[in-house]
């Protein structure tokens, strides 16, 4: 896991503490950090590579947007919400090194899945995507313009910038977008709207609203529309305090005729279900469905 204490270099911009620091996680993954301008949607943002690539070989691009916790913090802080406080990086070695077990899950897990999933990563062995995890304050979350922005900030900035630093593959067939709870809203809001950039997009315990179901279902009828092939995924789970309103959009995708999965886990909507549950869907999802090349 990143070791929260780890030295980093940091300089000030416009209040904000932003970082420039390569940390290597041998043998898991390579943490990067980088910042953007303090106008930029995301001003700070923290990548997470596989190290066990083959000569040449390139990896597909998840971004992972934070829930509302983390928004309210400092960008650096908010930014380590998937790859430290959420364990990701953690789950990255436990995907390389399975059988995962109870624990890896936070309890949140039945004995039939834990070993489905194991039978499942031991056919089809986990072998990795770059998880760019960007900051996005509350603010920006909630933003029309900020939604508008996305886009074209990931094309001119983030693209350019994986491809030099990373072994990534940009291609819409190879990016795909997540988040949790305000930040799976965030996901649902910037994918379902630029089809032509991702070729997934999930959400997990995504907090919508009441009500919503029939916005969602537009929009998604419509990327689909502009791209046959995007994937799509709905995650909540028993305790999750959006369950009946992200069920209820399932129902409505279902209803019609938008092929998507939708997952229903044990836990709650809290840290431990990130930690446990959440990291190891995310990865192992976009792990699946991505194309390589």
């Amino acid at each position: 896991m990143v070791d929260a204490g780890a030295r980093r270099e940091s300089g000030e911009s416009n209040g904000m503490i932003l970082s420039e620091q390569v940390v290597d996680l041998r043998p898991a993954t390579k943490m990067l950090v980088w910042s953007f301008a303090p106008n930029d949607p995301s001003p700070a943002a923290v990548v997470l590579v596989p190290t066990w690539g083959e000569q040449g070989e390139k990896f597909p691009v998840v971004f992972a947007f934070h829930g509302r916790g983390e928004a309210l913090k400092s960008p650096w802080e908010g930014a380590m919400g998937w790859p430290r406080d959420y364990a990701l990086a953690h789950a990255y070695a436990r995907l390389r090194n399975p059988p995962l077990t109870t624990a890896d899950f936070e309890g949140f897990v039945t004995a039939d899945d834990l070993s489905a999933k194991n039978a499942e990563l031991q056919a089809r062995p986990y072998r990795g995507v770059i998880v760019v995890c960007p900051y996005v304050s509350d603010t920006n979350a909630r933003s029309e313009a900020q939604f508008r922005a996305y886009a074209p900030f990931l094309r001119e900035k983030v693209f350019p910038r994986l491809l030099a630093e990373t072994p990534a593959l940009v291609g819409r067939d190879s990016v795909g977008i997540d988040g949790v709870s305000q930040g799976g809203a965030f996901s649902l809001r910037i994918g379902l709207t630029n089809p032509d950039v991702f070729g997934d997009v999930s959400a997990i315990q995504a907090a919508i609203g009441e009500g919503q179901a029939a916005q969602w279902t537009d929009l998604a009828k419509a990327a689909r529309a502009r791209n046959p092939k995007l994937k799509l995924r709905l995650l909540t789970s028993l305790d999750d305090s959006f369950r009946s309103d992200v069920t209820r959009t399932s129902e409505a995708w279902r209803a019609a005729n938008i092929e998507h999965d939708y997952l229903l886990l044990p836990g709650p909507h809290d840290y431990p279900f990130n930690r446990g549950p959440g990291s190891y869907e995310l990865l192992i999802w976009h792990d699946h469905v991505l194309a390589r090349g």
